[in-house]
C-alpha cells in the first residue's frame, strides 16, 4: 500500500465515520452524506466501494436524488484494517488527543475527547497482533508539535519503520538499522530506544547509542530499513532532560542554522507557561514580565503564533526579521477587519 500515514489515518478515519452515520439505517442522499464527511462527491463514492470491499452491503440509488443506504437487516462484519492503516489510524486519534492536553485545555465535549473515546474503541476491536503494534505507537508517541495538523502532515515514513520501533521502545528491546544523514552518507546504528517523538513536519526516535555512549535522535525518515530486533532487553536510563519531547526540541534549538526567536512579554512566567510553555523556555523577568525564548523548526509564522497564544503585549528582542513578519500579519488582519466592518 502507498501513501502517507496521514492519508491512511484520513482515510480510515472517513471509513469509521461513514460505517457510523450509514448504522443509522435511514437513506442519506450522497450530497448530504458527501458534506457531512467533508469531501467530494467522487471520493464519498471510493469510500462506499471500500466500506464494500470489507463486507459492508451499501445499497446505492442512482440518479438526482440518489444516495446510500445500508442493507435492512444486515449483519455487520466488523471493520477490518491492515497493518499500515492500523498504525495510521491510532497514530491520528493519539496526536489529535495529545495535542490539546499538552497545550493545557480542557478537552470535555471537544474533537479531542472524542478521539480518546474512538482510540479506546478502535484498539479493542482490533486483532491481538495488530492492537500490539499500534498500541506501542500510541505509547511511546509524545507529541512536540505546533500543531497536531503539522504532524499528521510530517509521517511520509514506512509505517513498519514506525511500528517496529515503537514497539522495541515499549519491550526495552535494542535495535540495528541502518541510517542516512542528510550529507548520503550511510552508518550503521545500534541503540537502546526510548521515546517517538512527533515534531511537525518529522517524526524522531530518541535513543541511547551504544556505538557513541551518548544520547542521539534519529529521524524515522533516514531510517533505511526497518529495524531489526536483537533480542537483547536493557534498562532504561535516565533522560538528560525532563522528558522526550524536551530534549527532541532543545536538540533541534542547538543545530547550527536555526534561528532563536525571544520575547518579552507582559505577563506572569506562570501565566504564559501554562499557556506556551510546550514550545518555549519561560523565565521570569521582572513584576509581571517573563522572557519566551524558542527555535520554531520551520518558519517564523509559527513562533508568532505561539507569541499570539500568549494573550499579553510582547516586545521582540531577536531577530529583527521577526518584526517585519508581525507587520506583515498586522496589515493582513487590520485589512480582514475593515472588511468585515464595511460589510
Amino acid at each position: 500500500m502507498t501513501g502517507t500515514i496521514e492519508d491512511m489515518a484520513n482515510t480510515s478515519s472517513r471509513a469509521l465515520r461513514l460505517l457510523s452515520l450509514l448504522q443509522n439505517h435511514r437513506f442519506w442522499p450522497g450530497a448530504e452524506l458527501a458534506e457531512r464527511l467533508g469531501v467530494a462527491p467522487r471520493t464519498l463514492r471510493r469510500d462506499v466501494d471500500r466500506l464494500r470491499e470489507l463486507g459492508y452491503p451499501v445499497a446505492a440509488r442512482p440518479g438526482v436524488d440518489g444516495g446510500y443506504q445500508l442493507a435492512p437487516g444486515a449483519v455487520l462484519p466488523p471493520l477490518v484494517l491492515d497493518d499500515e492503516e492500523a498504525v495510521a489510524l491510532v497514530v491520528g486519534l493519539r496526536l489529535a488527543a495529545q495535542g490539546a492536553v499538552s497545550q493545557g485545555a480542557s478537552t470535555a465535549g471537544t474533537v479531542p475527547e472524542a478521539a480518546v473515546r474512538a482510540l479506546a474503541k478502535v484498539t479493542q476491536v482490533m486483532p491481538a497482533r495488530l492492537r500490539r503494534r499500534a498500541g506501542a505507537v500510541a505509547a511511546m508517541t509524545e507529541s512536540a508539535s505546533w500543531s497536531t495538523a503539522r504532524s499528521d502532515r510530517a509521517t511520509a515514513i514506512n509505517p513498519d519503520v514506525l511500528a517496529t520501533t515503537a514497539l522495541a521502545c515499549r519491550d526495552t528491546e535494542r535495535i540495528r538499522f541502518g541510517y542516512g544523514a542528510a550529507s548520503g552518507e550511510r552508518t550503521e546504528r545500534h541503540v537502546e530506544p526510548h521515546r517517538l517523538v512527533a515534531l511537525d513536519r518529522w517524526w524522531y526516535v530518541l535513543a541511547y547509542d551504544l556505538n557513541r555512549n551518548d544520547w542521539r535522535i534519529f529521524r524515522l525518515d533516514r531510517v533505511l530499513e526497518v529495524p531489526q530486533p536483537t533480542g537483547a532487553r536493557f534498562r532504561p536510563r535516565a533522560l538528560p532532560a525532563a522528558d522526550a519531547a524536551e530534549y527532541v526540541r532543545a536538540s533541534i534549538a542547538a543545530t547550527p542554522g536555526t534561528t532563536r526567536v525571544e520575547a518579552l512579554i507582559e505577563a506572569p512566567a506562570e501565566v504564559v507557561r501554562e499557556r506556551i510553555g510546550h514550545w518555549a523556555k519561560i523565565t521570569p523577568a521582572g513584576p509581571g514580565q517573563c522572557t519566551a525564548a524558542m527555535t520554531p523548526p520551520d518558519s517564523l509564522d509559527w513562533a508568532l503564533f505561539a507569541l499570539g497564544l500568549a494573550g499579553a503585549d510582547f516586545q521582540v528582542l531577536s531577530p529583527p526579521e521577526l518584526t517585519e513578519t508581525i507587520a506583515d500579519w498586522g496589515a493582513r488582519f487590520t485589512r480582514a477587519a475593515r472588511s468585515r466592518a464595511e460589510a
